[in-house]
């Protein structure tokens, strides 16, 4: 009888699948984002609160964001949704820093506590209410 090992890890490449499985499918989303312009009526579904309400949610102007940052027009996707663009550099971040970690065999491990996700929670809708009233009107998509 042979020994087996008791857990061997999994070579990188197997590591890399969920990681590189999350990255095809936000850049697939994004390739189409680009490549139907949202800016053009009748490709995507308006926002409901902004059709029922008149007011902009937090993610009102994410495609249009999507559709310039795809295209290297930064200045327009901030102007469409700044949030949106800070999302994306905070994601490309955090991916990054993902792969690199499993490819040395160390798990990412985020543990957020109640103090920083209320703080993204404040600031979310201090992000809401401002690009809703007159003087925020530079935040509207």
């Amino acid at each position: 009888m042979t020994a087996e090992p008791e857990s061997a890890a999994p070579p990188v490449l197997t590591r890399l699948l969920v990681p590189a499985g999350l990255l095809a499918s936000v850049a697939g989303a994004f390739a189409y984002v680009g490549a139907v312009d949202p800016n053009e009526p009748g490709h995507y579904p308006a926002c409901p609160l902004l059709r029922l309400t008149g007011i902009y949610c937090p993610g009102c102007g994410g495609l249009r964001s999507a559709h310039a940052f795809v295209h290297g027009d930064i200045a327009a996707a901030l102007g469409a949704n700044a949030l949106a663009v800070a999302g994306y550099v905070v994601f490309a971040a955090l991916w990054t820093v993902w792969v690199v970690r499993t490819v040395r065999g160390r798990p990412l491990r985020i543990a957020l506590g109640p103090v920083p996700l209320w703080g993204l929670g404040a600031l979310i809708a201090v992000f809401t209410v401002a690009r809703n009233l007159p003087f925020g009107s530079w935040l509207h998509p």
